[in-house]
This record gives structure tokens, sequence and C-alpha cells, in this order.
């Protein structure tokens, strides 16, 4: 098992994933971190996730064109062959760090 707990940097989004992380922990699953809708700025998730040494996996940035795919049911990772790349890595990140063959 591995918890892949998505959030944005927000005070609510910060607020959730503490609530998550506290839940995770509790359960002993495995779990990292992927910032959505990030704005490449030093936020209060960052400094949450260093103090709880938290693994962030990803950041997915904040952009219109990501937007716009998914308002046309598209998969971003479609539109942005670089993003196909990206979650691939990431899956293979998480394949490694939940222990499965």
């Amino acid at each position: 098992d591995f918890a892949i707990l998505v959030t944005e940097p927000t005070p609510f989004g910060l607020h959730d994933l503490k609530l998550a992380v506290q839940i995770v922990r509790e359960m002993e699953i495995p779990f990292g971190v992927v910032i959505n809708r990030d704005t490449n700025s030093y936020t209060m998730i960052d400094e949450y996730a260093g103090e709880e040494n938290l693994v962030l996996l990803e950041r997915i940035p904040f952009d219109r064109s990501i937007a716009e795919a998914y308002s046309e049911g598209k998969l971003f990772t479609e539109t942005s062959p670089p993003w196909k790349i990206r979650f691939k890595k990431l899956a293979e990140k998480i394949i490694s760090s939940s222990g499965v063959s």
C-alpha cells in the first residue's frame, strides 16, 4: 500500500494535508505528497513538509494549459509529452517506495 496525498499551497490545503498525514501515520501507511497548482515559490506546505520530514513526490504547476486540457476532458499528459514522462517517473518512484515489485 502507498498513499498519495495531493494538496494545494493554500491554508485550506495545508489544513487538509495535516489531517491526511495524521490518518496515514496512524494507519502506518507509507505516503508521499504531490503539490497541485504549485506557484514555484516556497509555501506553507514546504515549511510543514520540512518540519514533518514529508516526501514531496511532485509539483504540478498552476498552468492554464493544464486547466484547458482538463476543461476539454483531456489528460494533460496527452497534450504535454514532458508531463507523461514525469508521471511515469512518479509512478516508478511510488512503486520503489512502496516495495511493490
